[in-house]
């Protein structure tokens, strides 16, 4: 039997998990990772009754949204609405392969497709005191809590590298949390700009969540 390939995070390197701290303390912004969460392109038409139905049934009742820029979080995932026929989910690390074959037994005979997008792209999450500060730099979205709010979700640019961003929050604290989708080639870059966007602040790195 072969031996299993070896997984790498996109930014091991960096020795994250060693500089993680439970407690950011004073530091505006606070820096992680997800690792190897599981990543699905869903597509269908939201028109057809049975497609939705069909995804509903495998996401909890949850059906994809039809309203843009909105997701759906739950214990299990989360749905965020990328265009009128495309959604993202996400779940735990190790549930792709799973989530990915009852899906697509759903929503295949009504039209729909499901794709495993989980190695392409890795996760940074943004949160703290000054997240919004930091991500102004370089990101053109406007993030105030009245206009970005929980559950909102977006496709754009951060220092010009293209991610998928959720708001992750529930607007309960002043610290904010936004997840960034990032391809993982492109993962190392845009973790070192938002270092440096930070450090005005002070930056902390944290446990993952």
């Amino acid at each position: 039997m072969a031996d299993a390939i070896p997984r790498f995070g996109a930014l091991d390197h960096l020795g994250l998990a060693a500089r993680a701290v439970a407690d950011p303390g004073a530091s505006g912004l606070w820096l992680s990772e997800r690792r190897f969460l599981a990543k699905l392109d869903l597509r269908g038409d939201p028109g057809k009754p049975e497609f939705m139905q069909a995804a509903g049934s495998v996401l909890d009742g949850f059906h994809p949204r039809i309203i843009p820029n909105t997701a759906v979080r739950t214990d299990a995932f989360d749905l965020l609405w990328l265009g009128p026929d495309e959604w993202l989910v996400v779940a735990k690390a190790g549930a792709e392969a799973a989530m990915a074959a009852r899906l697509a037994a759903a929503v295949t005979p009504q039209g729909g497709t499901v794709t495993d997008v989980t190695e392409s792209r890795t996760t940074i999450v943004v949160s703290g005191p000054r997240a919004r500060d930091v991500l102004a730099k370089g990101c053109p979205l406007d993030l105030h809590h009245r206009k970005f709010q929980p559950g909102d979700c977006a496709q754009s640019l951060v220092a010009r590298v293209g991610v998928i961003l959720m708001r992750a929050d529930d607007g309960s604290t002043p610290a904010p949390r936004f997840e960034l989708h990032v391809l993982r080639s492109m993962a190392d870059y845009l973790w070192r700009f938002l270092e440096d966007a930070g450090a005005e602040y002070g930056v902390a790195v944290v446990e993952e969540r």
